[in-house]
């Protein structure tokens, strides 16, 4: 046996004897200092972050979204999105039926000032979402218009 892996396996039983509250400080410590990689807590790491950082996952019917991976899939079928299409849907699925307005969803996506042209790239956006979630017709609409004043998910 090397010395690595001796290391490894020294580590790996001295993370074993701490608390919970001892393995979250020493993880965080780890990850801050960006040693994770390559050090005796390796093999740790991988099940300790799944049970500290959970996903972001959310199931509407055929629809699943996954806000840390940014991955959307509709009945097990990837599908891929601009960086403006999954904010625009991530901000409408985490919050169902509320409307969200052009000027708020301007202010949350865009980061910007809401003007003529927000509106219509807003529109454009949704659009194009629309058509990538609803590849076959039997497929909900899950965006849903309100008459000038902006969008919610409606999921039937």
């Amino acid at each position: 046996m090397d010395i690595e892996e001796s290391g490894k396996q020294i580590g790996e039983k001295l993370f074993l004897l701490l608390n919970e509250e001892q393995k979250n400080a020493l993880m965080q410590y780890i990850l801050e200092q960006g040693a994770c990689h390559g050090t005796v807590f390796n093999s740790c790491h991988t099940s300790f972050a799944a049970k500290k950082n959970p996903l972001t996952e959310i199931q509407e019917g055929e629809l699943y979204l996954c806000l840390e991976h940014r991955t959307v899939r509709v009945r097990e079928r990837m599908i891929n999105l601009t960086t403006k299409e999954f904010d625009i849907l991530a901000l409408l699925i985490a919050n169902p039926k509320r409307v969200f307005t052009y000027e708020l969803i301007t202010d949350l996506v865009w980061k910007e000032d809401c003007d003529f042209y927000s509106r219509k790239a807003i529109h454009n956006h949704i659009s194009k979402l629309r058509k990538k979630l609803r590849f076959e017709p039997d497929l909900p609409n899950y965006i849903e218009s309100v008459a000038g004043i902006g969008y919610k998910f409606e999921h039937l």
